[in-house]
């Protein structure tokens, strides 16, 4: 394909993809972007998983909501490939194909139809974020969001233990990603990564209590965060509804493709 041919079925491609998010969307189209490839994953929200439409390209990766099989899309969210890091996941026994793409302002699990797809997917974005990073003109962000332990995990409060009830409401921490109750998480701080002046929900245990930070306090919390949402995972795949295997058969109706160079 020589040049001219590349740059003008690559500016229809974006076009199509940017006209799909309608006016409330943003742009796409700026020299020197492309489109490597797009596909249908699976995406774990706080409260049920969701089908997403996500479209990678040389320097971003995109993704929303999907409205009319895909020939519309809401929610356009644009993740700049600097700012990502991939952490592959184990399957387990109710959940395969998974890994997690962190962010600095949100972090979130992911599923593909397949395992090819999946490695698919984390080569290419990776291949992408590396060749960005070795061009020199960005950095890669060392401070990423926690991922949020769904609401169906827990049926307490992860500091207290207190049960859930229809007064008592799950909350989630910003800093850690627990499920907590309002009393356990009364305490508001700003998180410059996920919002510069906003002061979020934190809970009692990562609450900062002087000027100058605990940094070896943090990171023991983050690491039993993360160790909890280990566990959290496989204590969900024993519980998987019809519904995710209805999503997972959606999913392989809609294969992902790649740009062939």
């Amino acid at each position: 394909m020589d040049q001219f041919t590349f740059l003008k079925e690559n500016l229809e491609r974006i076009t199509v993809v940017e006209n799909s998010f309608g006016p409330s969307g943003r742009p796409l189209s700026k020299p020197g972007r492309f489109l490597v490839g797009e596909g249908r994953l699976r995406k774990q929200n706080r409260r049920k998983t969701q089908m997403k439409d996500f479209f990678l390209f040389n320097d971003i990766l995109v993704y929303g909501s999907i409205i009319l099989n895909g020939r519309w899309h809401k929610k356009q969210r644009i993740i700049p490939l600097e700012d990502l890091q991939l952490e592959d996941l184990e399957d387990g026994e109710g959940r395969t194909n998974q890994w997690l793409i962190r962010t600095p302002r949100k972090s979130f699990i992911v599923s593909a139809a397949s395992s090819e797809d999946k490695r698919a997917w984390m080569s290419h974005i990776l291949e992408y974020r590396d060749r960005l990073l070795q061009g020199g003109t960005c950095q890669p962000t060392s401070t990423y969001a926690m991922t949020w332990i769904p609401d169906c995990a827990s049926y307490k409060c992860m500091r207290c233990l207190t049960k859930f009830t229809a007064t008592n409401r799950r909350h989630h921490c910003r800093k850690c990603g627990f499920l907590v109750c309002k009393s356990c998480s009364t305490a508001r701080e700003v998180i410059p990564n996920i919002h510069p002046t906003k002061k979020l929900r934190v809970c009692s245990c990562c609450r900062t209590t002087d000027a100058e930070e605990d940094e070896e306090e943090v990171s023991r919390l983050r690491a039993d965060s993360t160790e909890s949402e280990n566990s959290v995972w496989d204590d969900m795949g024993s519980s998987s509804s019809g519904e995710d295997e209805e999503v997972d058969l959606l999913l392989s109706h809609f294969p992902s493709s790649w740009l062939d160079f």
